[in-house]
């Protein structure tokens, strides 16, 4: 785990701490059996190419994206504008996100969301599905190899689908081995925060058609979206470029058409 990454879960496992001890996992639990989920990874395998639009304040490399704003009211846009799923931040120390963004947006749209995060415990799991996702991340350089195949496994147990996250060769054959069928490519190096789309070009062909593929970071236009589509990207993740439009609902139409 590169040094940056491993700052970034170990502020995580600090926060679960505190959170374990305020909510018992028997009361997620509870709360995780009232809900049903919405189906994450089929609403990414429609005609055409899909956009996860995301929703996130902050980030360690782009500093405070956009102040102020309303999860309710972005995420309405970005339903508007032709998104098939959401991506909401709730990592605090680095995002400003919170579990709360997450259950405003399960509230006001009819879309499956990512619980954006770095999950490192089945806790997190219950976490996602009592306040409202239908997936959530794991990130290959976080997590020992047993541990990603335990967690995917138990994510799969209780309706959750898995986008497991990947930048290189290596990283995509432990996923693989992990049983992932939902991987993402990070075109961002988490060690230095340089994007490079091509990531995604280099990795696709090695990853079986069974999976669905997303493409993440660095997108902002229509001619990368397409490029995408064109290649077999089944759906791109996109947050930044959304977050500082004038017009977010423009601004997702404008990658997809």
């Amino acid at each position: 785990m590169s040094e940056r990454l491993d700052s970034l879960v170990a502020a995580t496992r600090a926060e679960l701490g505190r959170r374990k001890e305020e909510v018992p996992l028997r009361e997620l639990e509870r709360r995780a059996a009232r809900s049903a989920t919405r189906g994450f990874r089929s609403a990414l395998s429609g005609a055409g190419i899909a956009l996860i639009a995301e929703y996130k304040r902050r980030s360690p490399s782009a500093g405070v994206i956009r102040a102020g704003t309303s999860v309710t009211d972005v995420v309405r846009t970005y339903e508007a504008g032709g998104a098939s799923a959401l991506s909401i931040l709730t990592e605090r120390a680095h995002f400003d996100g919170s579990l709360d963004d997450l259950a405003r947006a399960r509230e006001a749209t009819e879309l499956p969301i990512l619980r954006k995060d770095f999950t490192v415990d089945e806790y997190q799991l219950f976490e996602a599905r009592a306040w409202g996702a239908d997936a959530v991340l794991l990130v290959v350089g976080a997590l020992p190899a047993a541990r990603l195949r335990a967690l995917n496994d138990a994510a799969q147990a209780i309706s959750l689908d898995a986008i497991v996250e990947v930048h290189d060769d290596r990283e995509l054959e432990v996923a693989l081995e992990a049983g992932a069928r939902l991987i993402g490519i990070n075109n961002r190096n988490l060690e230095d925060f340089t994007v490079d789309v091509e990531r995604t070009f280099e990795l696709l062909e090695r990853i079986p058609a069974a999976c669905t593929v997303v493409s993440e970071s660095g997108i902002a236009t229509r001619a990368h979206v397409a490029r995408l589509d064109q290649a077999g990207v089944d759906a791109v993740l996109v947050g930044e470029a959304l977050m500082r439009a004038a017009d977010p609902r423009a601004a997702c139409a404008a990658l997809l058409t």
